[in-house]
C-alpha cells in the first residue's frame, strides 16, 4: 500500500524520491511484503532515506541503486538471495522494486486509487502498449469493489497498489509532562498524523515533530467537533473537570479508541459521574483507564511506551483486517 501521507511530505521537500518496496519475499526474511522506504538526492550528493526495508546489507545495496534509479527515472524489478549475495543469516530471499516518483506523479493518485505499474526483472522488456493483462485488471476490480486496503501483489509484471492516507488519527489532549513524553515516542513513528491539544500556545515545547499539529483554546472541549469519529484519544489535561468534559463529549461523538490518564479511584468517579450524564455501561467499557503498562512503571516516559505499544498493537490488528490478496489470478 502506498502511504500518500508520507510521500506527500516527502516530494514536498525534496521534489523528487525513489521509493523501494519488498513485492515478495521467500524464507526467512527481514520484513514482509509492503514494508517500503523512500530515498531522495540531498545537496552535495549525499543520499537521504526515510523508512526501512529491513536494514543491513540489502538496505545498503538498495539505497546504492536507488542513485541510479533516481538519475535514469527507469523503474526497476530485482531479486536477492540474502545468504548466497548478501551473506546475510535469515536465508530467504526477497524482491524488490524501485521506482522514482515525481509531483506529477502523486497528482494521479488519490486514497481511492489502485495504483497498477508495469515493471519487469527484463529489464529490456517493455510494457504492452495496447492492453493490460486480464489477470490484472481482475486483481485491481476485486481490489477497488472491496475496497482492501492493505494488498500489495505482482502479477505478470504488473506491480498493484492500493493508495491510502495511512496515518491513523491521534489526539492527544494536554501538553504536559505525559503528553510531551508521548509525542516523544509516537511523533517519530509513521502510523500516526498527532493533533496536540492545550489551553495556550506557551503550554507546547518549541520543537515539536512535522507530523503533530498543535492547538490551543480555553474552550478546548469545543475542538471535539473537529476530530474525526475514527480518530483514537489520549486524555491527560492538567484538569480533572476538563477531563470529565473531554470523555462526555468524545462518548457522544464517537471514535477508535479513548485512553485516559488516571488511577482506579479517579476512574470509578468518572464512570458513575459519566453514567449521571446519560452513558450506557458498555460506551464506558470502550474508555481506557488507567493507560499505560503498570509493569514498566509510572514515569511519563514509561506511561508513553506503554501506550505506544498498545497503539501499535490496535493499528495493526485494524490492517489484518483487512484481507490479503497476494495470489495472481489466472
Amino acid at each position: 500500500m502506498i502511504d500518500l501521507v508520507t510521500l506527500r511530505d516527502a516530494l514536498a521537500a525534496h521534489g523528487r524520491v525513489a521509493r523501494i518496496v519488498v513485492v515478495q519475499t521467500a524464507g526467512s526474511t527481514p520484513r514482509e511484503v509492503g514494508a517500503a522506504m523512500l530515498v531522495w538526492q540531498e545537496a552535495g550528493g549525499h543520499l537521504g532515506h526515510s523508512g526501512t526495508i529491513g536494514g543491513g546489507a540489502l538496505e545498503w545495496q538498495a539505497i546504492t541503486k536507488a542513485a541510479t534509479v533516481l538519475t535514469y527515472g527507469k523503474s526497476v524489478l530485482t531479486r536477492h538471495p540474502l545468504g548466497p549475495e548478501l551473506g546475510q543469516c535469515c536465508g530467504g530471499s526477497v524482491t524488490l522494486a524501485s521506482e522514482v516518483f515525481t509531483k506529477e506523479t502523486l497528482a494521479d493518485l488519490t486514497p481511492k486509487t489502485v495504483y497498477a505499474r508495469f515493471i519487469s526483472l527484463d529489464l529490456e522488456k517493455v510494457a504492452p502498449q495496447d492492453h493490460m493483462p486480464l489477470g490484472v485488471a481482475r486483481l485491481m476490480a476485486k481490489a477497488r469493489n472491496q475496497g482492501q486496503r492493505d494488498t500489495l501483489t505482482l502479477c505478470d509484471d504488473w506491480l498493484i497498489e492500493p493508495c491510502a492516507d495511512v496515518k491513523q488519527p491521534l489526539w492527544i489532549w494536554g501538553a504536559g509532562h505525559v503528553g510531551r513524553a508521548l509525542v516523544d515516542v509516537i511523533g517519530p513513528l509513521r502510523d500516526f498524523e498527532i493533533t496536540w491539544v492545550d489551553v495556550a500556545s506557551d503550554r507546547f515545547p518549541p520543537d515539536i515533530p512535522p507530523n503533530v499539529s498543535p492547538l490551543w483554546t480555553q474552550d478546548t472541549a469545543a475542538l471535539t467537533v473537529h476530530a474525526p469519529s475514527h480518530a483514537d484519544h489520549l486524555v491527560l489535561t492538567y484538569s480533572h473537570a476538563l477531563d470529565l468534559e473531554l470523555c462526555h463529549r468524545l462518548l457522544t461523538r464517537g471514535f477508535a479508541s479513548l485512553g485516559l490518564i488516571g488511577s482506579k479511584t479517579k476512574w470509578v468517579r468518572f464512570s458513575k459521574r459519566l453514567g449521571q450524564l446519560g452513558h450506557a455501561v458498555t460506551a464506558l467499557g470502550t474508555i481506557t483507564c488507567p493507560i499505560g503498562d503498570p509493569l514498566l512503571g509510572k514515569e511519563p516516559h514509561a506511561i508513553a511506551l506503554g501506550v505506544a505499544t498498545a497503539l501499535l498493537k490496535q493499528n495493526a490488528l485494524r490492517k489484518q483486517a483487512c484481507l490479503p490478496l497476494r495470489k495472481c489470478l489466472a
